[in-house]
């Protein structure tokens, strides 16, 4: 309904504006006018796909704002008639403005061609002899130069005073359309060698060999999946081998958290495979199975492992693809009987039990608040129906309404993962029916005359929805009493925390063929789709507690030596058989 307001308001706005250009009322066409350009700004921001309904009907952007100039000519033309030299100025100022604002739009997507083109891009590495200029103001390097299209208010608006003012504002329109466009040619030149191929590749090259890496984490894939690679950035940084990160898609390195460790985005398949500045390197790492992985795979004398992004009961944990690397490194014992059950090809010997270094920083202490935290955190639906493991689109909303109905009240945090939505919209849909619970219970409480501390009860809760990398996963663990999830690797590494969990049977299998087909869950209670099990899970006695320790091991690995220490001679011994 919203919506439909926004745009059906914006669109009454240029009838108003001819009617009133006609009649001649320039009172109410700057009236007008004010509004429209008030709605064409808000407008966008208060329902976001107005730019693209609008655009699907032959309404863009630019010919919304070149009616509202056809108005204004036409006020001035009633007003001060066709004859006047200021109206004849006013719709040449109009006509050059337009010209100027092409040719900044002409320069800024010279810039943005130039940039794209650059056949690498790093970060934590010296390369300032190609010395890449800084990046213009967003306001001026915006292709669209939709902020530009906003200078015609001046003679717009300036019209509604008179035939003389609506020629002086175009004229400063003009005035400034230019100096901007002119700002961005100093730009434009000082990027234009960063297409030489040869010499990037030279320059990078040079500071890549003189760092002389070891050890490669190798990345492609979505910028929603950077997770991925994230995840793993803190424990390369602390292995005694120097490593470096491999990404291929561009922007990607905007994705990834801090780090020190240097960064390589090679775009070009070609490129990468004749990037002899990465011959020093004897091990790569692969974090998910894609297509591209293939260029890397190609280099000769580089060992391959793969790492995954987590140990789950999930197929993507002994997907065949495996077989391509030479090495497969797991958590713990559980990995290594995935692979041995599923049968897909994968060596028992080149099977490899490394830990989860990520894990360390997990509490087996609760946030010791005078209430119980749970956090729900399922997983996406999958590439297809096979992998098919969320609760979201059947459960979610009644496990999230349950947890906000429970007495004694307990905090929510509510964590989808991050490709939630990406294949299904009722995905997506469930989501949004989570979200708005949750702010709506936020919401009764902050009305609420009488605070819970009045009457009694517990302080005041305030529930958290999580769909940013902040706060992170393992940081969610920490603020946690108990968790309920999906088959995913959230349940493996829960398993470090040692706290009760949860684990939702969506396909309604039998109780002992669900644990057998996931032994991650052995020692989580059965959520069937009925919500069967979630009274007891939140208010029964846990007796899973030495169940938990004990398949923690099973799945991660033992505690001693640590999973660092484990990862890190796992490195060391692929150097050693080099």
């Amino acid at each position: 309904m919203r919506r439909l307001i926004a745009i059906a308001t914006l669109l009454a706005s240029y009838p108003a504006l001819l009617v009133s250009a006609l009649w001649p009322a320039p009172a109410v066409f700057g009236a007008v006018a004010v509004l429209s350009y008030v709605l064409e700004y808000v407008a966008p921001r208060a329902t976001r796909p107005l730019p693209e309904l609008l655009a699907r009907v032959h309404l863009g952007v630019t010919l919304r704002f070149v009616a509202r100039e056809t108005m204004a000519l036409l006020l001035v033309a009633r007003t001060a008639g066709v004859d006047s030299p200021w109206f004849v100025a006013l719709a040449a100022g109009m006509f050059v403005i337009h010209v100027v604002r092409a040719g900044h739009t002409g320069l800024a997507l010279r810039l943005k061609g130039t940039l794209s083109r650059m056949p690498v891009t790093t970060r934590n590495l010296d390369v300032s002899a190609l010395r890449i200029p800084k990046m213009p103001p967003p306001s001026l390097r915006d292709s669209r130069s939709v902020r530009f299209l906003y200078l015609d208010a001046l003679p717009v608006l300036g019209a509604a005073a008179g035939a003389e003012p609506a020629a002086i504002g175009a004229a400063l329109a003009l005035v400034l359309g230019a100096a901007g466009a002119l700002t961005l040619i100093p730009y434009v030149r000082r990027a234009t060698p960063l297409t030489d191929k040869a010499k990037v590749l030279a320059v990078v090259g040079e500071q890549v060999e003189r760092y002389r890496p070891e050890v490669i984490l190798y990345f492609s894939g979505a910028t929603a999946a950077a997770y991925q690679a994230r995840m793993w950035l803190p424990t390369l940084e602390r292995i005694s081998r120097r490593a470096i990160v491999v990404l291929r898609e561009r922007g990607m390195a905007s994705h990834l958290d801090p780090t020190t460790l240097p960064i390589l985005c090679i775009p070009s398949s070609a490129d990468l495979m004749s990037f002899r500045a990465l011959s020093s390197a004897k091990l790569c790492l692969y974090v998910s199975n894609v297509g591209r992985n293939v260029h890397m795979l190609r280099i000769p004398n580089l060992r391959s492992a793969f790492l995954n992004h987590g140990d789950s009961d999930k197929e993507a944990s002994f997907n065949p693809f495996s077989r391509v690397y030479d090495e497969v490194w797991v958590a713990g014992p559980a990995g290594r009987d995935r692979y041995r059950r599923a049968r897909v090809g994968v060596r028992d010997e080149n099977v490899h039990e490394v830990g989860r270094p990520q894990l360390e920083g997990i509490s087996t202490r609760g946030p010791g608040l005078p209430y119980r935290t749970v956090l729900y955190a399922p997983t996406w639906e999958g590439w297809n129906d096979d992998l098919f493991h969320t609760s979201l689109i059947t459960m979610g909303p009644r496990i999230v309404r349950a947890l906000l109905d429970h007495r004694p009240r307990l905090r929510v945090i509510y964590k989808p993962h991050p490709l939630t939505g990406h294949r299904d919209r009722s995905a997506t849909r469930a989501h949004k029916k989570i979200v708005a619970m949750v702010e709506a219970a936020e919401l009764a409480k902050s009305k609420a005359r009488h605070p819970s501390q009045a009457s009694g009860e517990t302080p005041r809760i305030e529930h958290l929805i999580v769909t940013g990398p902040e706060p992170h996963l393992y940081d969610c663990f920490n603020q946690c009493d108990l968790m309920i999830t999906d088959i995913s690797s959230v349940v493996a590494d829960f398993l470090a925390s040692e706290k009760p969990y949860a684990v939702t049977n969506v396909a309604g299998l039998p109780e002992q063929a669900f644990h057998e087909r996931y032994p991650s869950t052995e020692a989580g209670v059965l959520l069937g789709t009925d919500l069967a099990g979630l009274a007891d899970f939140l208010d029964g006695e846990d007796t899973l507690a030495r169940a938990r320790v004990k398949l923690r091991s099973y799945l991660l690995g033992p505690e001693y030596p640590d999973a660092l220490a484990r990862f890190d001679a796992a490195v060391e011994r692929v150097f050693a058989q080099s």
